[in-house]
């Protein structure tokens, strides 16, 4: 047990919570989550971080003075940021360019050193993540490689910490855990404590689709990756130190199931948690369902859904990918993921003065802004010419948004074709979206760019 008042923030790591979902379907099955979003550094690798530092401390690896260097999804990373801030240790984290900016925000503000690099490529290739950092411990004089994909003590951490404390907390009575698989940490370390312990637990694989993982386990072969979004689970080959020999069953969970489950677990149990603890969920309720006897089945939440507010929590990012999960119109309204009927469009009306313009710019980050006189809009405010204009006139600041305007609106029916659309935004930096006369959203380049093609 933790001290009932800590002197270090690095004692507060561990024991957290378990939690019995109460609001969703689980089959026979009583479904149990690990809080593991309730550790300092939110995640379940602030365990990992501090054992992996501890493990070098004692053993010579890692010397006062020495730096950090890790390649990781970013949670490991902001494990290690937290311990290594907390010891004094500088910290250089090579993180994949696929990775949430909230991650990214984090670690910088705990004073890590970034380098982001390609997601594209595979572990051959020399801008793999993995490779990158190996290099670069391999320049930083002092530097220690963290290496969470080898290093033992990364599973150690769950078979001493992480798995004792699971049975302590169901009482021992435990039929199956569901587990995801990064570097293979949680699933090898649990492995060992209940084997261990001559545990008849059931091991149930929670993968991402695109991963080789799942695959591998029920047809016995390595496929060629696909790719996911899903953020710190799934692979493009058998990381070295997972362990699967208790893995009994293997889940591949797309994205779009990934993102609804993680936003069902906030909407019915009041968790904010990420895109694997989403992946997780999704397998662990299959797993559920599909049992004929009642099971006790415990599955993590993995870390907080802080991290992913511009991405699963987004309804913009979400309909821009087709995963929100509304039906499609079948016409130019399903590119106008910014909607009017659910504040998701910014805009302005013709009353607001410049300083409120200029905060919609900047917390939008859109070229442009269209102005509203009640439901009709009179035009449009462009970014560029906006800014420019307060460094030439302060007082633009002060005018109403309706003197700052430019008539020309560019405006497109949501039953016009595609072609239509594309070249309105060929000469405008968005287009405003109409249906039935009425406003209805925006659309801006991007949203053409990766939306889903059925509509063109």
């Amino acid at each position: 047990m933790p001290p009932a008042i800590a002197t270090s923030v690095l004692e507060t790591i561990g024991n957290t919570p378990m939690l019995r979902v109460s609001r969703i379907d689980t089959g026979p099955c009583e479904l149990f989550l690990k809080l593991e979003n309730q550790n300092p550094g939110g995640s379940i690798k602030d365990r990992i971080a501090l054992s992996i530092i501890q493990e070098a401390e004692r053993d010579g690896r890692l010397k006062p003075g020495g730096t950090l260097v890790e390649a990781t999804a970013g949670n490991t990373g902001l494990g290690l940021a937290l311990v290594g801030r907390a010891k004094g240790y500088p910290v250089v984290l090579v993180v994949p360019d696929k990775m949430a900016e909230e991650k990214v925000l984090q670690l910088r503000a705990l004073g890590a050193e970034i380098h982001l690099t390609r997601s594209d490529v595979g572990k051959d290739h020399p801008d793999y993540y993995q490779n990158v950092a190996a290099r670069l411990a391999a320049s930083v004089p002092g530097a220690f490689y963290t290496d969470q994909f080898t290093n033992p003590a990364n599973p150690k951490a769950h078979e001493e910490t992480t798995g004792p404390e699971i049975l302590a907390q169901m009482g021992g009575n435990l039929d199956a855990v569901v587990c995801g698989v990064g570097s293979g940490g949680t699933l090898a370390g649990l492995t060992h404590c209940f084997r261990g312990r001559s545990l008849p637990v059931a091991m149930v694989l929670a993968d991402p689709e695109g991963s080789v993982l799942a695959p591998w386990i029920r047809e016995g072969h390595v496929p060629e990756a696909g790719s996911w979004a899903v953020e710190g689970i799934g692979e493009d080959y058998l990381p070295p130190q997972a362990d699967f020999g208790l893995v009994s069953r293997a889940y591949a969970i797309g994205d779009q199931e990934s993102f609804q489950a993680a936003r069902l677990l906030l909407e019915a149990e009041g968790i904010l948690a990420g895109s694997s603890t989403g992946t997780l969920l999704a397998a662990a309720l299959r797993y559920c369902r599909e049992q004929t006897t009642p099971k006790r089945v415990v599955t993590f939440v993995c870390d907080t859904g802080t991290r992913y507010l511009s991405k699963v929590y987004s309804p913009v990012w979400m309909r821009r990918r087709g995963w929100d999960g509304a039906e499609r119109f079948g016409d130019l309204r399903d590119f106008a993921v910014r909607r009017f009927q659910d504040g998701t469009a910014p805009m302005t009306v013709a009353e607001d003065l410049g300083l409120a313009v200029l905060k919609r710019f900047e917390a939008t980050g859109l070229p442009s802004l269209p102005v509203f006189q009640g439901m009709e809009p009179i035009g449009m405010i462009e970014s560029t010419r906006f800014l420019l204009s307060i460094n030439s006139d302060p007082k633009a600041l002060t005018r109403r948004a309706e003197h700052l305007v430019a008539p020309e609106v560019p405006m497109l029916d949501s039953g016009r074709d595609f072609k239509a659309l594309v070249n309105l935004l060929e000469h405008s930096p968005i287009a405003l979206l109409t249906h039935q006369g009425q406003p209805f959203g925006l659309i801006a380049p991007l949203d053409l760019a990766i939306h889903p093609k059925e509509n063109r």
